[in-house]
């Protein structure tokens, strides 16, 4: 054989060696992430805990100093302050002082964790983020102000608009160290999950994400499979779950049991697939059992002890739903 043949064989052996040798690496390499990664979901899956907190509208217009001791008997440790028409915690906070108010959420060891502000919108927070950041609380909430009822090109193209305006508030936000969540609500331009998706796809900044109500998404027809989608295509800037269904509604007066079927456990939205969706992502972000009462600043029952059983209800049924999924 000559030595250009043999020459030929030899590099032919390298080659199909390395080749075998960089299958083996890459098989090794697979199998390994896929161990890393059914790791971590056997890892949150053994030790997720849903991160509640208590809206303080809940509670219609009653006295923080009444509020806040109920607020670890729910088994929430931080509160989401509300101001009118939904609650006046928020004016209450004010009137008392800044001190005061941090005083008193000492006393009761809870600590601020949200300011909802939808009468100021998306774009007069800068204030309020310095407030909220003082206090100790991380994220604001409110709604995503621009044109309704638009769909397709038009849709993205406002929304597109609407998260160039945000860039100057979302760089606020991470000086202040906190977050900006907008939610879905139903008279906004963000409120569908084509507009929640292209939110964050036009938003870079962390600082710039979601508070989802499945409320409001019932309304255009999305089911539990649905909405457990959602939650993992918004992911890590999920930061606001609202565990409230569309019920009979809150827009009208109606007996109290119906009213009631807006929380989780009572209406027929079936909240293991969401909850099974929210235990895959690892979500650490709040979760807010929540209805609206009828009319705006009332509580949800009559006293904050029936207030307190009835969210415990909901907390319950979500805790057996989150064990079974």
């Amino acid at each position: 054989m000559s030595n250009i043949s043999t020459d030929r064989l030899a590099k032919r052996e390298i080659l199909e060696n390395k080749g075998q040798t960089r299958r083996r690496f890459l098989a090794s390499t697979t199998a390994g992430v896929a161990m890393v990664a059914a790791s971590s979901r056997a890892l949150a899956k053994r030790g997720f805990k849903l991160n509640y907190i208590l809206s303080s509208s809940m509670y219609g217009t009653l006295p923080l100093g009444e509020i806040l001791p109920e607020v670890k008997k729910t088994g929430a440790t931080s509160i989401d302050i509300w101001p009118r028409a939904h609650g006046n915690q928020r004016e209450q906070m004010e009137k008392m002082g800044h001190e005061a108010f941090a005083a008193l959420l000492k006393k009761h060891d809870v600590r601020l964790g949200c300011i909802t502000r939808y009468d100021l919108g998306p774009f007069r927070l800068q204030d309020e983020m310095k407030v909220c950041a003082k206090l100790g609380g991380d994220l604001l909430i409110c709604g995503g102000s621009g044109p309704k009822g638009l769909s397709g090109g038009e849709l993205k193209k406002a929304v597109k608009s609407f998260a160039e305006k945000m860039k100057p508030h979302a760089e606020a936000a991470e000086a202040a160290g906190v977050k900006i969540g907008i939610e879905n609500h139903s008279s906004n331009l963000i409120n569908t999950p084509d507009s929640l998706k292209w939110l964050l796809e036009f938003s870079p900044s962390k600082n710039i994400g979601i508070a989802m109500a499945p409320y409001h998404l019932e309304t255009l027809g999305q089911e539990a499979g649905d909405l457990a989608k959602l939650v993992g295509q918004l992911g890590e800037r999920l930061f606001m779950f609202y565990a409230w269904q569309h019920g009979m509604g809150c827009m009208e007066k109606l007996p109290k049991e119906q009213e009631l079927l807006q929380m989780p456990g009572r209406g027929k939205l079936d909240f293991g697939p969401i909850l099974q969706s929210l235990k895959a992502i690892n979500y650490s972000g709040y979760t807010a059992i929540f209805m609206h009462p009828v009319p705006r600043g009332i509580p949800i029952l009559p006293t904050p002890t029936k207030t307190t059983e009835e969210i415990n209800k909901a907390r319950s049924y979500l805790e057996n739903r989150l064990t079974k999924s």
